[in-house]
C-alpha cells in the first residue's frame, strides 16, 4: 500500500465566482443578449453569461465564450482579447484539457496590455506546465509570476502564488521551502480575504505535511479547508479536502473518521462536477477503503472496481495507481494470492509506461538544450571567422595599392590575424566540450535523482504496503510452527529488501548532501563504507565546515570521490584509506590516499576505463587540476586542485 497520496486537483487560474449565479440574473442577462446589437456591450454581457456558467456548466461556458471571440475577431477589439483568452483558460483547465488551456494561456500572455493582465497569465501558465509535467518551465514561471505580483502589489492573487510554490518545491521535496510558502499562503489569504488562494495553500501544505509523514498536521490542515470550502461554496475544494482526508484518516487506520468523511462524500455526491471523472474515481476508493477498515471486503472491491471503471474508461493514471494498489492489498486480505499478483502487476506496467515517459521527455528537453547550445557555438564560430576574414581581405586590398614595405607589414599582419584566429577557435571548441560535458553530467545527475525518487517513493511505497498486508494476513491465520518461523523469515528477507532498496536509493542522490551539504554528506558517505568493514576510511576537513559551496560543484567533488573510493575497494586492495578536503579563500584541494599496493601511472595515458574517464571528465568540468602518485607496493596518492 502507498505510504501517501497526493492529490492535486486545485484551479490555479484567474478569479471565479463566489458561488453560483441566481437564476434570475442569468435569464436577465440572456435576454440582454437577445436584444442586443453587434458591438462591444455585447461582448461584456456574453462574457458575464460565460461568468456565470463558469464551474456549474463548463460546457455552457464554453459556447457562449466562444460567440465572444468570433464577435472579438469581427470587431477587432484588441483590448478585450486578453479577458477572453483567460476565459478559455479557466474553462479549459477545469475540463482537464491542459493542451487546450496551455494554448490559450499562451496567446493571453501575448495579448496582456498591462502587468496586472500578464501577472494573471504567468499565473496560470505555472499550473499548466505543471500539469504537463514540465517541472523546469513551471518552476521558472512560478517565480516570476511571484516577482511579478509582488511589484505590483496584486494582493487579491499573491496568496495564490505562495500556495503554488508550496506544490511545486513539495513535488520537488524541498519540503522546508515548501512548508514555508504554504504557511504565507494561508496567512495571505486570511488578510487580503482571498478565500481561493486560502484554499490552494491549505490543500498544498496538507500534502506537504503528507510527504512529511505529518499525518496530524496534515489531517488538522485538510479539516479546516473542509470548512472553508463549505463556506465559500467551492465544491471542488471541499471535494479535494475531503478525497485528502479520506486517504490520510486510512493510512492511519482511524475507521470512525474515515466513515464520517465517506458518509459525507455520498451526501455531497449530487452537488460534485459531473465531469469532474478523476474526482469521482477517488470517491469510490474511498468508498473501497471504509469497507476495509470494515472488514466488509466483497463490498470494497465492488466500490473500487466502479472506480477503476471510470479511471481506466477515462485513463486518469492517478486514480488508477491508488486502485490498482488498493485492490492488490484487497486481495491479500481476501488471501486471493492470484488477484492480488494480477493487480499488482497492473501496477508495475501503469509505472513503467510513466517512467518510460518522463524518460522520454526528459531525454527531448536534454537533446533540444544541447542542440541549442552547439548551434549558438557554431554560430559564435562562423561569425568570428567571418569577421577575421573580411579584416583579412581589407589588408589585401589595401597592400596591393601600397609599397612593398606596406606589404609585407600587411602579411605579417595576416600571420598575426590567423594565430589569433585559430586560438580562438580552440577557445571555442574547448567551450563546445564542456558545454557537452556540463549537459551529460547534469543529465546524469538528474537521473540519478529521479531514479532514487521512484526507488525510494515508488517501489518502497509498495513493498512497505506488501509488509502491512502481510501482517494483516498473519493476525487472520493459524500458521503450524513450521509456517510461522518460515513466515517470519519471508518477513526478514522483506526487511531486508526495503533496507537494501533505501541503501540503493540513497547511494544514487544522498539525501545528505541535498539538505546538509559537501562536508556531512563526505563523512557519512566515508563512515558508510568503515561500518561496512570494506575499507577503513578516515575523513578529515579543513575550512569546510561553514562554507557555502555551489551545488553542481559539490555533487562533482561528490561523484569523484566516491568514484575513487570504489577504485580503491575493487583493485587497490587496501586496508585503509584518507580522504581530505581543504578549502582556503576561493581554493580548494581534495585528496584520496590508500596503503594498497600501488600501480604504475604510466598505465593511466592508456586506460579506457569508465571509472577513471568519469574522474577525468569531472575534474576538466570544474576546470581543476588532476595530480597521481603510486608505486608498485606502495600505495596510491590522488590530489586535486580548483577554484570555486
Amino acid at each position: 500500500m502507498m505510504q501517501r497520496i497526493v492529490i492535486f486537483l486545485l484551479v490555479f487560474l484567474g478569479s471565479t465566482l463566489d458561488g453560483f449565479s441566481q437564476d434570475e440574473e442569468l435569464n436577465a442577462l440572456l435576454r440582454e443578449l437577445r436584444l442586443s446589437k453587434e458591438d462591444t456591450a455585447r461582448i461584456n454581457i456574453l462574457h458575464q453569461i460565460q461568468d456565470s456558467y463558469l464551474d456549474a456548466d463548463n460546457d455552457s461556458a464554453l459556447y457562449f465564450n466562444k460567440q465572444a471571440e468570433a464577435l472579438i475577431d469581427k470587431l477587432k477589439v484588441a483590448s478585450l482579447r486578453h479577458r477572453c483568452y483567460h476565459a478559455f483558460v479557466k474553462i479549459y483547465h477545469a475540463q482537464f484539457d491542459n493542451e487546450m488551456a496551455l494554448d490559450y494561456c499562451l496567446k493571453a500572455i501575448a495579448a496582456a496590455s498591462d502587468s496586472f493582465q500578464k501577472a494573471t497569465s504567468y499565473r496560470a501558465i505555472f499550473s499548466l506546465y505543471f500539469n504537463v509535467r514540465k517541472k523546469d518551465s513551471a518552476l521558472k514561471y512560478a517565480v516570476y509570476a511571484v516577482d511579478l505580483t509582488e511589484r505590483i502589489k496584486d494582493s487579491n492573487n499573491i496568496a495564490t502564488m505562495y500556495g503554488n510554490l508550496c506544490r511545486i518545491y513539495s513535488e520537488m521535496e524541498l519540503y522546508e521551502k515548501s512548508e514555508d510558502f504554504g504557511k504565507k499562503g494561508i496567512a495571505a489569504g486570511n488578510r487580503y480575504k482571498d478565500y481561493k488562494g486560502l484554499l490552494i495553500s491549505m490543500n498544498n501544505l496538507g500534502n506537504c505535511y503528507i510527504s512529511l509523514g505529518k499525518n496530524k498536521e496534515a489531517i488538522s490542515i485538510f479539516e479546516q479547508q473542509l470548512i472553508a470550502g463549505q463556506k465559500y461554496k467551492r465544491v471542488r475544494s471541499v471535494s479535494n479536502a475531503l478525497i485528502n482526508l479520506g486517504v490520510t484518516y486510512y493510512n492511519v487506520l482511524d475507521k470512525n473518521n474515515l466513515h464520517r468523511i465517506t458518509a459525507r462524500i455520498k451526501e455531497m455526491a449530487p452537488a460534485f462536477d459531473a465531469g469532474d471523472k478523476m474526482g469521482q474515481s477517488y470517491h469510490q476508493l474511498i468508498y473501497g477503503y471504509d469497507y476495509i477498515l470494515s472488514k466488509q471486503y466483497a463490498a470494497a472491491e465492488k466500490e473500487m472496481l466502479k472506480g477503476l471503471e471510470i479511471a481506466e474508461k477515462d485513463s486518469i493514471t492517478s486514480s488508477l495507481e491508488s486502485l490498482y494498489l488498493g485492490l492488490s492489498s484487497l486481495k491479500y486480505l481476501q488471501q486471493d494470492l492470484a488477484g492480488a499478483s494480477f493487480y499488482e502487476d497492473k501496477w508495475l506496467v501503469l509505472n513503467d509506461t510513466l517512467q518510460k515517459e518522463k524518460l522520454r521527455e526528459y531525454s527531448l528537453d536534454l537533446e533540444a538544450k544541447y542542440e541549442t547550445e552547439r548551434k549558438i557555438t557554431k554560430i559564435e564560430l562562423q561569425a568570428s571567422q567571418l569577421n577575421e576574414k573580411s579584416i583579412i581581405n581589407y589588408i589585401l586590398i589595401g597592400s596591393a595599392i601600397t609599397l612593398l614595405v606596406i606589404s609585407l607589414l600587411s602579411l605579417r599582419t595576416y600571420k598575426q590575424k590567423q594565430k589569433l584566429q585559430q586560438h580562438r577557435i580552440n577557445e571555442l571548441e574547448i567551450q563546445q566540450k564542456l558545454t557537452a560535458t556540463e549537459a551529460v553530467l547534469k543529465g546524469e545527475e538528474q537521473e540519478r535523482s529521479r531514479l532514487a525518487k521512484d526507488l525510494h517513493d515508488g517501489l518502497g511505497g509498495m513493498l512497505s504496503g506488501i509488509k502491512y498486508s502481510f501482517n494483516t494476513m498473519k493476525g487472520n491465520l493459524i500458521l503450524t510452527p513450521e509456517n510461522a518461523l518460515a513466515f517470519e523469515r519471508s518477513m526478514d528477507m522483506l526487511d531486508s529488501s526495503i533496507k537494501e532498496m533505501r541503501r540503493v536509493a540513497h547511494n544514487m542522490m544522498p539525501e545528505a548532501l541535498v539538505k546538509f551539504g559537501l562536508d556531512t554528506a563526505l563523512k557519512d558517505f566515508c563512515n558508510d563504507i568503515s561500518n561496512s568493514g570494506a575499507l577503513q576510511v578516515s575523513y578529515q576537513s579543513i575550512g569546510v565546515e561553514n562554507a557555502t559551496i555551489d551545488q553542481t560543484t559539490a555533487i562533482t567533488i561528490y561523484r569523484i570521490v566516491q568514484e575513487l573510493l570504489n577504485n580503491t575497494m575493487k583493485h587497490a586492495g587496501a586496508q585503509i584509506a584518507l580522504v581530505q578536503l581543504t578549502k582556503a579563500d576561493s581554493q580548494m584541494s581534495v585528496t584520496v590516499e590508500d596503503d594498497g599496493k600501488g600501480f604504475d601511472t604510466a598505465l593511466l595515458s592508456g586506460t579506457h576505463g569508465i571509472g577513471w574517464s568519469s574522474i577525468q571528465n569531472r575534474v576538466e568540468f570544474l576546470k581543476g587540476k588532476l595530480d597521481v602518485h603510486s608505486q608498485p607496493g606502495k600505495g596510491t596518492s590522488v590530489l586535486i586542485e580548483l577554484t570555486v
